[in-house]
């Protein structure tokens, strides 16, 4: 399959060259010089920009930041609804608002263009190996007829219901693994500052009911001090925002989120923005005077 692909950052790279491996014949584009060189050694083909991209592809991948950067990318100028026609297919992969998903679609309808939601989980290591889990939004038919193109680079690939569902379920995940990290992040700190050995205390528990994906994923980062981002503290805020906007739009409470905002603005105050989420036990650390480490 001829497929676009917009958007090369460090989760669209390795998403791309999957696509390219599995022997789709890849169109891209980035601003990113450097990455866009880099499929191209892989065996894709540049576009200058997102219309050139359309104009050669009837299905389109945009892997973006945020919701300003999908509606530039898709519907602004040179953008993908210039270069698509009638029957042309948009699948944002792109972690957004979902009632902008809903409104971009919109806009895409008008001109014949269908359009999936598909944000995805499990960051960069999970986006390398194409174990990603994608939530789908969309017409079933849709889903279904790009479901294979999808499970390339993924492991799990779901339908959530009509456009703007799978931002939802996006959301909703980005709430479950910030609380967790924080859960798992506190429970360390208390260790350490209890006196016991937190990554034993960790081993112990881990095999239990308070055992987690998450667990399993961050806490040998907090112990091995290892902030490497696998996803960055900016980007789980984008989606805390997103998330409270949307909550507050539909009078959702959502005081967890709202807390774990607080958290990630601290930390970006102290400059860790750009380090992994796992992170957050920084802000533990501070307030205990302890460091979480054996």
């Amino acid at each position: 399959m001829k497929v676009g692909f917009i958007g090369l950052g460090i989760m669209g790279r390795p998403m791309s060259k999957n696509l390219v491996k599995a022997g789709h014949e890849l169109v891209v584009f980035d601003f990113n010089k450097e990455a866009v060189s880099d499929l191209v050694s892989c065996g894709a083909k540049a576009a200058a920009n997102g219309r050139e991209v359309a104009q050669e592809c009837d299905v389109v991948i945009t892997m973006v930041p945020n919701s300003p950067h999908v509606r530039a990318a898709v519907l602004g100028e040179n953008g993908v609804a210039e270069g698509a026609h009638e029957g042309s297919v948009v699948i944002d992969m792109s972690s957004i608002d979902p009632t902008e998903s809903k409104a971009i679609g919109a806009e895409l309808a008008k001109m014949g263009i269908d359009m999936l939601d598909a944000p995805v989980s499990g960051g960069e290591p999970k986006a390398i190996d194409g174990t990603l889990s994608v939530m789908v939004g969309g017409k079933k038919e849709l889903f279904d007829k790009y479901y294979d193109l999808l499970m390339v680079m993924a492991g799990s690939v779901v339908y959530v219901g009509e456009l703007g569902a799978g931002n939802v379920a996006k959301l909703a995940n980005q709430i479950v693994v910030a609380v967790n990290i924080a859960a798992v992040s506190e429970a360390l700190t208390f260790a350490k500052k209890a006196g016991a050995d937190p990554e034993l205390v960790y081993k112990a528990i881990r095999g239990g009911l308070a055992g987690s994906t998450v667990m399993d994923a961050k806490a040998p980062m907090m112990l091995d001090r290892n902030f490497k981002p696998g996803f960055r503290i900016e980007l789980h805020i984008k989606d805390l925002n997103n998330a409270l906007n949307a909550a507050h739009a539909i009078s959702s409470p959502v005081p967890l989120t709202a807390q774990l905002m607080e958290i990630m603005q601290f930390l970006k105050s102290e400059g860790f923005d750009k380090e992994d989420h796992s992170s957050i036990v920084k802000y533990y650390e501070k307030i205990a005077n302890v460091t979480v480490e054996s």
